[in-house]
């Protein structure tokens, strides 16, 4: 190794007679340092990007929630609360209750979700820390709900609307004759604050006090639509939700913040994997000037490889040289991309050099895999090229 490395060292690093070869080196260079950079950057984009929609979730989502498989409700027994609570892996629950309603203000009418939440709700969720106006629910206060910002925006609805009450219906239960003049059951409310997330989840739910929500839908003291919980690491969200699956037996769902969120997890991880290999795409055009940058050095250095060749070496060694001088290549353009990258990137997590909106940077994250990825995909693209231009070596070339 060490002969033909200290000859694609000297080839590399020196300048040759032929000043185009010259040139086209260092565009072949320029374009690894380019795509190196462009690849780092978009995968941090996109690692940034994940992070934030997530965080979206933190304020949706618990880290398992648990519903029914039978009916829409069910009660809270003894022995379901003794399973939760000898459970170490949770770390607070907390009981809801959900229900589609229907909504009337100022005579207009939309269609969403009551979620009625215990006190303790703000430690499950971060529901709390996105409201744009308001405050959340509190129990000094009753009739009182926190709407999302498209249930305000339809309805033309603000905080503390006194001159009319929100007005929550849903119908009455049951069979056979229903009174037109009295079809649902009913309570109103004024809101107490407008929150932020998701498109979907902003036009989902009206969050009430559980008192509230049960006296809605007539439900008894310990009957409920789900529980929610929260870990005391998220990581181990799946084996947990997987042994309260198995504790609580076929009438209950257990879903990990994932499963409950599976379209957009996969929507996000895809369109990850999809940037990458548009990226790893633009590349491999580059390392096509690589390929065409030694293919011009073996040509220069015929003569050369003419005396090496006399003086013993044989063609598997001279083609190493352009194997290694290829991969050496990608490699320094490849470093200085990175570096450049890495720079890039800090100074947009400390600057926000690039907006979405006016007060809404860029979301970018800095993180070692993404590195790992770019060096492993760069280096197996360099080398494959460095081995495609050196294969034109052969006994016939030099001696000709």
């Amino acid at each position: 190794m060490g002969f033909p490395y200290y000859i694609a060292k000297r080839y590399l690093f020196s300048k040759t007679s032929n000043n185009a070869i010259n040139i086209i080196t260092m565009i072949a260079s320029f374009g690894v340092i380019v795509g190196a950079l462009a690849l780092f950057v978009i995968l941090s984009g996109f690692s940034g990007l994940r992070t934030f929609s997530y965080s979206l979730l933190d304020v949706s989502d618990p880290d398992i929630k648990i519903t029914t498989t039978v009916g829409k409700s069910f009660f809270i027994t003894e022995t379901l609360q003794q399973k939760l609570q000898t459970n170490t892996s949770i770390k607070e629950s907390t009981k809801v209750i959900e229900e589609r309603v229907f909504l009337e203000f100022n005579e207009k009418n939309e269609i969403a979700f009551i979620k009625g939440v215990e006190e303790n709700y703000t430690n499950i969720s971060k529901i709390d820390s996105s409201l744009s106006v308001g405050t959340w629910l509190q129990k000094d206060f009753e009739n009182t709900a926190v709407i999302g910002r498209g249930i305000s925006n339809k309805l033309s609805l603000g905080i503390l609307s006194y001159s009319e009450p929100l007005k929550i219906m849903i119908p009455k239960p049951g069979k056979g004759f229903i009174n037109p003049r009295n079809p649902f059951y009913s309570i109103e409310t004024q809101i107490v604050g407008v929150y932020l997330g998701t498109e979907e989840f902003e036009s989902k739910f009206v969050f009430t006090s559980i008192e509230q929500a049960r006296d809605l839908l007539r439900f008894k003291e310990n009957q409920v639509t789900g529980i929610e919980l929260r870990l005391n690491d998220i990581e181990d969200s799946n084996e947990v939700a997987a042994n309260l699956q198995t504790a609580l037996g076929t009438d209950f769902k257990v879903q990990t913040k994932e499963q409950l969120n599976e379209v957009f997890y996969k929507v996000i991880n895809t369109e990850n994997f999809v940037s990458y290999l548009i990226f790893t795409l633009i590349v491999i055009i580059a390392l096509f000037n690589v390929i065409g940058a030694i293919i011009m050095m073996i040509i220069d250095k015929k003569q050369n490889l003419k005396t090496l060749f006399n003086l013993g070496a044989t063609i598997k060694e001279i083609k190493k040289i352009f194997i290694f001088q290829g991969f050496l290549l990608t490699f320094f353009g490849m470093c200085v991309g990175l570096v450049l990258g890495v720079i890039l990137v800090f100074l947009q997590k400390e600057f926000s050099l690039f907006m979405i909106v006016p007060n809404l940077a860029y979301p970018v994250e800095f993180k070692f895999s993404n590195l790992l990825i770019v060096f492993c995909t760069i280096t197996v693209l360099g080398f494959i090229a460095a081995k495609i231009a050196s294969s034109r070596i052969s006994e016939a070339f030099i001696e000709k």
